[in-house]
């Protein structure tokens, strides 16, 4: 029996739309539905009621929450940028040995071996009034009593942010460098190009997509963790993410769903804003 190139090509993406929309699709549709119920102690009240969407915009703790945790993108993700270009830049343009560039990425990859939770509490040795760091700065006599700022505060928050990311930027990068032409480096150079010409002005643009792409990880990542930031600050920083997982385990699900409908839309926007800058499928193309 044969079949329609058309029929074919239904067939062949139905087990993938099946699956969106019964693990994507649905949920978020019972999200936003459950986000315009009233509720009352642990129940969910079937009226349609506006005051979860109207407590997000008048709330000004809510608003003091988005500005935390956009804080915490622009930093992280200045950090994790720089990080990642720099490693990038040496690993593709001046490790010639395919064999050592290949172990050098691996290594960089080693710590992602084990668990997130592991790599994340593996800072509260390290970073308390007790920790190798403390230790470390006291035994130099750069501080005369620990600092307990180094622990359970934004800056641990932002270090671990760092150190789980930074690879969620450098493989982006990487490949879109691996995929730049010698013979196009070669020829700035043979131009007269210095290293900074030859990095603004020609490597910077073609990496574009993979900056692009590591940005999207960067941002998603950091918008959407609550975990970290309540293990690693001691609740003394909060945010949307946080706020939803409280309002979860206090079982108010409306003004919860309601505060992910939002996150939804803000990561939307700006996922779609970088992919209005950056045409990807140029990426996609050069493979």
């Amino acid at each position: 029996m044969s079949i329609s190139p058309r029929t074919a090509s239904w067939l062949q993406a139905s087990p993938f739309a099946l699956i969106m929309v019964a693990l994507v699709m649905i949920p978020l549709a019972i999200i936003i539905l459950v986000s315009f119920m009233d509720y009352g102690f642990a129940e969910i009240i079937p009226e349609l009621y506006w005051g979860n969407y109207l407590d997000i915009f008048k709330s000004q703790l809510t608003l003091d929450l988005y500005l935390t945790v956009f804080r915490h993108i622009v930093i992280v993700w200045t950090i994790t940028l720089l990080l990642g270009f720099t490693i990038a830049y040496y690993l593709i343009f001046h490790v010639r040995s395919n064999f050592w560039r290949a172990i050098f990425l691996m290594a960089c990859a080693i710590p992602f071996w084990t668990s997130g939770s592991i790599r994340m509490i593996s800072w509260v040795p390290l970073l308390g009034r007790e920790g190798l760091v403390n230790q470390a700065l006291m035994a130099l006599g750069i501080v005369d009593e620990p600092i307990s700022w180094l622990l359970y505060s934004e800056f641990s928050v932002l270090l671990v942010y760092v150190n789980m990311l930074t690879l969620a930027m450098l493989g982006p990068i990487a490949n879109s460098m691996a995929k730049i032409s010698p013979a196009i480096i070669q020829a700035a150079r043979d131009q007269g190009a210095t290293e900074w010409q030859t990095i603004t002005q020609i490597i910077i643009p073609l990496i574009k997509p993979g900056i692009a792409v590591g940005s999207i990880f960067i941002i998603t990542a950091v918008m959407g963790d609550g975990f970290i930031v309540k293990a690693l600050s001691g609740n003394q920083v909060n945010t949307p993410a946080g706020a939803i997982m409280n309002e979860i385990n206090a079982f108010m699900y409306p003004p919860a769903a309601a505060k992910s409908v939002i996150m939804l839309i803000i990561v939307m926007l700006i996922v779609g804003t970088l992919l209005r800058v950056v045409d990807i499928r140029k990426e996609l193309a050069r493979n």
